[in-house]
């Protein structure tokens, strides 16, 4: 593991006075891992206990990055490796909005589901249970919580996909699958 000091890493992203920071444009040098988790119930850990601030838990989650399977902090001068364990963050709250599928995170991100931001059925990497996950961003997804997954179900209508039985929403024009049937 790295050292690392959270307070200089912090101020360097607080520094950057965007609400989404461009991390896309910044390469910086790998720095090396350090212990910051991110457990399968969205909850942050920095060496081994609960970071229990949501503004740092957002402003960490602003800057995060995905290559491959492996996730990174990143600001324009370091890039350090962290540990997630399924997915990064969680889809707590839905609602509808002129037809089409709003959906918040844990970190209170706000996606309309669409061609933009699908909702897709992956493995979950606890359970192998094949489960709906939304892109959030930046090839960055989230979990629908064990709740908002039962309030969307209540709504699907059964429609064939691929040959199998779904069950099926719609956010204005996109359709996408809760699960197979």
């Amino acid at each position: 593991m790295t050292t690392f000091d959270l307070g200089a890493f912090q101020q360097q992203i607080s520094s950057q006075n965007a609400a989404l920071p461009p991390i896309d444009k910044w390469s910086p040098d790998f720095c090396g891992d350090i212990d910051i988790q991110i457990k399968h119930d969205g909850t942050w850990f920095y060496m081994g206990t609960p970071i229990g601030r949501k503004p740092l838990v957002k402003l960490f989650a602003s800057v995060l990055k995905r290559e491959d399977d492996s996730y990174f902090l990143v600001t324009p001068v370091e890039k350090v490796g962290i540990k997630v364990e399924d997915v990064p963050f969680i889809i707590t709250q839905w609602q509808k909005e002129d037809g089409k599928l709003a959906l918040t995170t844990n970190t209170d991100d706000v996606l309309i589901v669409s061609s933009d931001n699908p909702i897709q059925l992956f493995a979950d990497k606890k359970t192998a249970v094949y489960l709906p996950y939304a892109l959030v961003r930046r090839n960055l997804w989230a979990r629908l919580h064990q709740n908002v997954f039962y309030q969307l179900a209540e709504m699907g209508v059964e429609k064939e996909l691929e040959g199998k039985q779904h069950l099926t929403l719609n956010s204005g024009d996109y359709c996408f699958s809760l699960g197979e049937l």
